[in-house]
């Protein structure tokens, strides 16, 4: 099956989109992991590979501006169109769709060789049965829980690697270096409209309330704002 190029030469698939249901983003928790992501899944991509990430819509995006093959889920039509509008080859149900059967069927049985995950311990399980052989899971949140049974004998089989990241307990040097590498590497597509944010509803600051029940109740697609 023909496999599509990344930096490094990575072929990216973005899954679990989050673009509101049942998922939040890394920066709930008060951790703007972004760049961290990106940096993990760029630089040790071998030629040729899948890659699945559970992120939000950014990721698709940076996938996509690459020339990716894109998976993503949502809870919704509405933001199933908007992630194809973005860039995704197919947008999983989440609600209907068991992920992994997805992915197996689109990557011929081969899996992701790459899983990028912010939900933790609820997903643990059905990552590691959706990693291909020798496939890197790339743990950056935990709005799933944090304490899961992992099956080694299942990694043990795929020579597959957990690796946990964050960005906020970084030295102030590595973070300037990632923020240098999204310079040189993100912001040109933003400049050029390739990769845009997106934003769903913008509130003032004094009704942060209605912001946090508004993500609470995931009907949102894209990003809440506060404003002073």
């Amino acid at each position: 099956m023909r496999r599509t190029r990344l930096i490094g030469g990575i072929a990216l698939l973005i899954g679990i989109g989050l673009l509101g249901g049942t998922h939040a983003s890394a920066q709930d928790d008060g951790d703007d992991g972004s760049l961290d992501e990106l940096r993990a899944l760029i630089p040790e991509g071998e030629p040729g590979e899948y890659d699945l990430t559970e992120a939000d819509a950014m990721y698709g995006q940076l996938a996509a501006a690459y020339g990716a093959r894109v998976f993503t889920t949502a809870g919704t039509p509405e933001k199933r169109d908007l992630v194809r509008e973005l860039g995704a080859e197919i947008a999983i149900d989440y609600r209907e769709e068991d992920f992994v059967e997805v992915v197996k069927r689109a990557t011929d049985g081969a899996g992701a060789d790459v899983i990028l995950d912010n939900m933790g311990a609820s997903y643990l399980a059905r990552n590691v049965t959706a990693l291909a052989t020798e496939g890197r899971l790339v743990i950056i949140g935990m709005q799933g829980g944090t304490k899961a049974e992992l099956d080694i004998n299942a990694l043990l089989r795929k020579r597959g690697a957990i690796i946990a990241t964050t960005l906020r307990a970084r030295p102030a040097a590595e973070k300037a270096a990632i923020c240098a590498a999204v310079v040189e590497h993100v912001w040109p597509l933003v400049a050029d409209g390739s990769v845009r944010a997106i934003v769903d509803t913008t509130l003032p600051l004094e009704r942060a309330g209605e912001a946090h029940a508004l993500m609470e109740s995931g009907e949102h697609s894209g990003k809440i704002l506060l404003t002073a």
